[in-house]
């Protein structure tokens, strides 16, 4: 069983249809990548973020870190190797890579760094004021009253 019914969840909620494409793009597995490079996910704050990815070999100009709409796309592109270098094992990972992950909403990246192989990438949610709560104020009326006229 590959395919979940949401329906009866979304009866009462509008708008929530994403969450289940989501975790049918979770079930079916579409990660090609087979786990390279690694990385790690961690919460520093209420509503902050740290993704680290491990990417030895990598420099600053050969990572492109892209962010559209709820999606999160980090990838590594393979400088070409020296010609005057030749190895006899070559056990540290060079190939090119793409990681996407998806974003919940109002996360937004805060920035990235790269030290000593680790790509450091910062998310934070940033709530709009707009979609925050807000109390509201209720205004006290005078009530009105109905005369009955009498039938002549």
């Amino acid at each position: 069983m590959n395919s979940l019914d949401f329906s009866p969840l979304f009866r009462n909620a509008i708008g929530f249809d994403r969450v289940s494409r989501l975790i049918d793009s979770a079930l079916t597995g579409t990660d090609q990548s087979a786990g390279y490079p690694p990385y790690n996910i961690e919460r520093t704050a209420d509503d902050s973020y740290r993704l680290t990815m491990a990417v030895a070999g990598f420099g600053p100009e050969d990572i492109s870190i892209t962010q559209h709409e709820n999606a999160l796309l980090v990838t590594g592109r393979v400088r070409q190797p020296d010609a005057q270098r030749q190895f006899l094992y070559r056990g540290i990972a060079g190939r090119a890579f793409e990681r996407r992950f998806q974003l919940a909403d109002f996360i937004k990246v805060g920035g990235a760094e790269l030290v000593n192989g680790l790509l450091h990438v910062d998310l934070v949610r940033e709530v709009p004021e707009s979609m925050k709560p807000r109390q509201i104020k209720i205004a006290a009326g005078k009530a009105q009253t109905i005369e009955a006229q009498q039938a002549a």
